[in-house]
């Protein structure tokens, strides 16, 4: 049985090259590859327990108790009842075991999930239904429209002509445009004949299974012939397969071996830094605990010598004890087990249980409820909460995160005039909301229902017949690379090769000119109901260096004429001169249209002479015949005909963004977090972005592009950039320099450094792979992290998880990793923390997220709001916690000195038993589950509060000794006035008090007074919870005090419960509720003060916020008003039509064409027509 290519019993040989057959599983199964089941859980049955005790036992405290347990057994030394050990200890270790055991439950469940899905397999000349776990390498499959590809094939035939096949690939690089995958013509010829798909027995050598997604080589080996193997040939698991009935392939990788698979990355345990802070603060406290043992051992060994030698008889020795050293040595392993509740067991549980209530409230919260598909926010891990609180980089994913990738026309502007914003009587501009109302396209029975336009002019000079506004439109139904489907007459699709393409062609349908057809020669196109059929005589592509397209059209009256669109900067140039005018105009709209984060293109057309054009197709036709310099050619001859052009207008599309995302990003980056957007789309798409979401602005001192394709060149601009930035970062005596000049095995953290100024840097993903190499990986994240914003594109998975892990290495920083799609899963593995957005990109991500909701917008609310709050109430709880523990311990080592060294406890059995399992633990967990500094709404109006989190300011090692000296400090008092308030006491009739058990009583009574006083000083947030956690706390300790003391119970138990009388003689009193008084004021008093001049004379910023806040709560602000962020921006172009050069080679050779369309002849409507006239005014 294998598991990810491991045998049991033996390793697997690593995998120079992949052989196989198809249709031979006899063949395929002597190399032994990976069948298609997958498996991302941890355990299984058998190997739960020993591997998740190993896990919890890395944790240093359980190994302790475990040690202590093992002492307890031991009768010479042990001063306390194993059991006290024991029931904690089992039931942290299960309380941890089960929640490991349900989250590992799911990942089996969503395991299952996968794996049984059917597909059909062809076994013995027929189609067999089985389940993806079951599938081999070189089985022969089918898939269907819309199918997940099952394992990583090699495409065989299909049904559409040329055996083409179009697949969408968002889950595994996130881009939602179509992309095209064509069989060899030899494979093709099968068809969807069995017999003949039966008897094909090619033999595939290709290389071994890899991550690289854009990349594949091999052969196919048939009747002795050999034919090449690319990524052109290649469906991979992940990507859906969309507009193709029907398609064969053959499995060429299985499961783990898919490339899927392979960027997905490992799961990993993730710990907290608090988590792992509190290792080392164990470490320490063993060393203290130590260090007091062998003082109280040694003087315990010199008190027998010195005096308990001599009083034997009175105190005798223990069994087996004949020397005051051995004494001493069994002392110091007794003081161990006194001592231990320095570290004691119930803080583990008590974290348990804050975590777990903290992730509660994230799943109750209303405020993260997505109604419209019924998605509320999930804490889906419970044990990272606190680290929510302290964010410092965000890497987020682009399409389906920051986008809804949903593009809509919004405006326009034809012949200088602005199309798309509405005006009310008096002629001023209001929002469009809701309410608005939209212009109704009822008289257009071939529109898209689900185009939305508010602007009712351009309605009217559509129906008007104005010229330019017909020519804008008519340009956009005939300039294009879509494919048009029409299976119910009316009922158009388009199949765009990109969202914007998609959304422009749907524009012009709607406004009365509808492509309805093409054939590799014409388009048919219905204008205002009248169908006319063009010539297709060139597509001039777009490809990244051109940034435009071209068609040249014969319409049927026989006129020829060029329809160009593309980025503003590059048609600019080539219009005529006459055009200036409408170019300034079309210029102010631009800018206006850019400024609201619009992408914008310019539309331009030229009627051509007849003659000139035949010699121009004529040279056209050499050049792409060319066997070299063909592109050149080519590129020349567009060049030439694009020339002297007429300006039409412009566009503007909106990518729609998710709701609040710009505001979001806004705020977050008030709080300091630093946000990098980590895409598979193309460069001019992610920037759009990153100017439409406030990422980018024009307000920053430069954004650097960084897109050298050799590792020099990506190293000079890298430094280029870093030397804009901080050019003291170049001089000997940096302090970075200095450190990294002395070479160390261990890696080294980057201290933060400030540019001079506000910066973004935007990096291709081939230059993200120099930049990743050892040796420039340093430069990399020196330069990024001098950024503001930085914007990776063109990435694939495994290079999202290389940038987080980079990040982290490097910066002693928490990471949150966002995404949505399958693309995404390695990167939301690698951070400390992964969140996953159920978005339309199925639900990869957030299997594999820590936590989960429906909008980017939640973030704020997660991090600011319940990050915080479980980050505050995290430390306020360990430096209590630690506090209180040491003043209860330490006690015992001061009355150490008085009592001979004898391992006597200062208290009641049953106090030392009650004291963090009764009295102290309701009102921290109380603390710990409902306290705030400030509400929800102050956390995000100041965001600035985030800040100490992220420099970890209110639990480090600092504040660990502060605790440490506060308990050291508050155990000497409570001994030292108690003891001096009891030393040769009388009572009021005389009689004497001066004894062990008034003296424990009355430490006992004072600690915990101390301890409730300081929780109170320590709550921010009072509730009648805390209120009552707090009073019933001392109540039960007073009742369950003078019930164990009294008469009764001593003789029920008389063993257990010697203290008779003790708390009625002692607690009635005065003077000894003087000695209380006194000791909780002394206690008490430092902390108020040095809290008090610590504010006033050295305040933190938080602090300073914290004082806005109350000055702002004496007069309530008007609630916020929903103001609309304004972007100053430079004009974009909006051309993302493909990320791979255009469709139009394709096109015009016919090989995606099928029979015309029956509808594409009929016209069905006139706009003009009676009936429609006045609808829509």
């Amino acid at each position: 049985m294998s598991l990810f290519g491991l045998q049991f019993g033996k390793k697997k040989l690593r995998e120079e090259e992949r052989q196989l057959q198809a249709n031979n599983r006899d063949f395929n199964l002597q190399f032994e590859y990976a069948n298609n089941s997958i498996k991302t859980s941890k355990y299984n049955f058998f190997t739960f327990l020993p591997l998740n005790l190993f896990e919890q036992f890395q944790r240093i405290a359980n190994a302790y108790f475990l040690f202590l347990l093992i002492l307890q057994l031991i009768p010479q030394i042990s001063s306390l009842a194993w059991f006290t050990t024991v029931v904690p200890l089992v039931l942290v270790l299960a309380v941890s075991g089960v929640k490991d055991a349900i989250d590992d439950f799911n990942r089996h469940k969503s395991d299952k999930h996968v794996n049984n899905r059917p597909v059909q397999v062809l076994i013995n000349g027929m189609l067999k239904d089985e389940k993806w776990m079951n599938v081999q390498v070189g089985d022969i499959i089918k898939l269907e429209n819309n199918n997940f590809v099952t394992a990583d094939l090699l495409l065989l035939s299909s049904s559409e002509p040329h055996s083409l096949t179009y697949i969408e690939t968002a889950e595994l690089d996130g881009e939602t445009n179509l992309k095209v995958k064509q069989a060899l013509t030899v494979t093709a010829e099968l068809g969807e004949d069995l017999q003949k798909l039966t008897e094909f027995n090619g033999e595939v050598k290709c290389e071994a299974p890899n991550n690289k997604l854009d990349k594949f080589t091999g052969t196919l080996t048939l009747r002795g012939e050999k034919y090449a193997l690319d990524n052109e040939k290649m469906l991979l698991r992940g990507c859906t397969i969309r507009n193709t009935e029907w398609c064969f392939g053959l499995v060429i990788y299985a499961g783990p071996d898919t490339k899927l698979m392979q960027n997905s990355g490992k799961t990993t345990f993730k710990r907290t830094s608090i988590d792992r802070l509190m290792n080392v603060l164990v470490l320490v406290i063993f060393a203290f605990l130590a260090l007091m043992c062998l003082i109280l051992a040694i003087g315990n060994g010199i008190w027998e010598y010195d005096k308990g030698y001599y009083f034997q008889v009175y105190l005798p020795w223990a069994e087996g004890v004949n020397s005051a050293s051995y004494s001493g040595f069994l002392m110091f392993w007794s003081y161990v087990i006194i001592l231990n509740t320095v570290v004691p067991i119930s803080l583990y549980v008590s974290v348990e249980i804050i975590r777990l209530g903290n992730s509660f409230y994230i799943d109750w919260d209303r405020k993260m409820y997505y109604p419209l598909n019924d998605t509320p926010a999930q804490a889906r891990t419970t044990t990272l909460n606190e680290e929510l609180g302290q964010i410092k980089y965000i890497f987020s994913d682009k399409t389906g995160t920051l986008t809804q990738n949903i593009m809509s026309f919004n405006k326009c502007s034809i012949n200088g005039k602005s199309y798309g914003d509405v005006y009310d009587m008096s002629g001023q501009r209001i929002e469009i909301n809701e309410n608005t109302e939209k212009v109704d396209f009822s008289y257009n029975q071939l529109a898209d229902p689900k185009f939305a336009f508010y602007d009712h002019s351009l309605v009217e000079a559509v129906k008007l017949s104005d010229v330019p506004t017909h020519r804008f439109f008519r340009l956009l139904s005939l300039c294009h690379t879509v494919m048009p489907e029409e299976k119910k007459e009316g009922n158009l699709v388009y199949q765009a090769q990109s969202p914007d393409e998609g959304a422009l062609v749907t524009a012009a349908r709607n406004f009365g000119f509808v492509f309805r057809a093409r054939t590799p020669e014409t388009i048919t196109v219905v204008e205002m109901g009248e169908t006319k059929i063009y010539k297709l005589l060139a597509i001039l592509d777009f490809n990244n260096v051109r940034k435009r397209m071209s068609v040249i059209v014969r319409s049927p009256e026989g006129d020829l004429t060029l329809y160009c669109k593309g980025a503003d900067t590059i048609l600019y140039e080539l219009l005529h001169s006459s055009c200036d005018t409408l170019k300034e105009e079309t210029t102010e709209h631009l800018n206006e249209f850019a400024g609201e984060g619009l992408r914008t293109l310019v539309v331009a057309y030229k009627n051509l002479d007849e003659d000139y054009f035949q010699e121009w197709i004529r040279r056209h036709h050499e050049a792409s015949t060319a066997l070299e310099g063909r592109e050149d050619k080519l590129s020349e001859l567009y060049e030439e005909i694009e020339k002297d052009l007429m300006l039409l207008g412009a566009t503007a599309i909106e990518d729609k963004l998710q709701d609040g995302v710009p505001q979001t990003i806004e705020t977050l980056a008030k709080a300091n977090i630093k946000i990098w957007v980590l895409t598979g789309d193309k460069q001019e798409t992610a920037m759009n972005i990153g100017y439409s979401c406030n990422l980018l602005n024009d307000d920053m001192e430069d954004v650097f592009i960084i897109e050298g394709s050799t590792s020099d060149d990506v190293l000079n601009e890298l430094r280029n950039a870093r030397k804009k930035m901080k050019p003291d970062s170049f001089l000997d005596s940096d302090e970075i320099n200095i450190q990294f000049e002395k070479s160390s095995k261990k890696t080294k953290i980057l201290p933060d450094e400030q540019a001079n100024g506000v910066y973004g840097l935007v990096i291709t993903g081939h230059s993200l792979a120099y930049a990743l190499e050892g040796n420039l990986e340093l430069e990399l994240v020196r330069t990024a992290c001098l950024c503001k914003v930085v914007i990776c594109c063109r990435v694939t998975p495994l290079q999202k998880a290389q940038v987080v892990e980079l990040v982290k290495k490097y910066k002693k920083a928490v990471t949150l990793a966002i995404g949505d799609g399958a693309n995404d899963v390695s990167m939301i593995k690698t951070a400390h923390i992964g969140v996953g957005i159920s978005g339309q990109e199925g639900m990869q991500a957030v299997l594999s997220s820590d936590f989960s909701f429906a909008q980017f917008r939640y973030l704020q609310r997660l991090l600011l709001v319940h990050g915080r709050w479980s980050y505050i109430r995290m430390c306020k709880f360990l430096k209590y916690f630690f506090y209180k523990n040491f003043a209860f311990t330490l006690v015992h080592f001061w009355y150490g000195f008085f009592s001979g060294f004898s391992a006597q406890t200062v208290y009641d059995e049953w106090f030392i038993t009650l004291y963090n399992l009764v009295y102290t633990s309701l009102p921290v967990l109380g603390m710990s589950l409902f306290d705030q500094d400030v509400d929800d709404r102050w956390s995000m109006l100041f965001p600035q509060l985030y800040v100490p989190g992220q420099q970890n300011l209110y639990f480090n090692k600092t504040v660990f000794v502060k605790c440490m000296l506060q308990g050291i400090y508050s155990s000497l008092i409570l001994f030292f006035i108690p003891y001096g308030a009891m030393y040769n006491t009388m009572r009021s009739d005389g009689k004497a008090i001066a004894d062990y058990q008034s003296f424990a009583l009355m430490a006992q009574t004072c600690l915990l007074i101390v301890v409730s006083v300081q929780i109170g000083l320590d709550t921010s947030y009072w509730t009648v919870v805390n209120q009552f956690f707090i009073w019933g706390s001392l109540s039960v300790y007073f009742a369950i005090t003078f019930t164990m003391y009294s008469d009764g119970m001593y003789l029920i138990f008389t063993a257990s419960f010697p203290f008779i009388g003790t708390a009625r003689n002692t607690l009635s009193q005065p003077n000894v509720w003087l000695a209380i008084f006194l000791s909780i004021t002394l206690c008490v008093l430092p902390v108020v003060g040095f809290r008090f001049l610590k504010a006033q004379l050295k305040p933190t910023p938080s602090d300073k916020v914290l004082l806005k806040i109350k000055e702002a709560k004496k007069r309530p602000p008007p609630p916020s008003p929903k103001r609309r962020l304004r972007r100053t921006s430079t004009r974009r172009s909006g051309y993302a039509f493909s990320h791979q050069h255009g469709f139009g080679a394709l096109i015009m050779s016919g090989r995606n064409m099928r029979p015309k369309s029956p509808f594409a002849t009929t016209g069905t409507f006139s706009p003009n027509s009676d009936k429609h006239k006045h609808k829509g005014l």
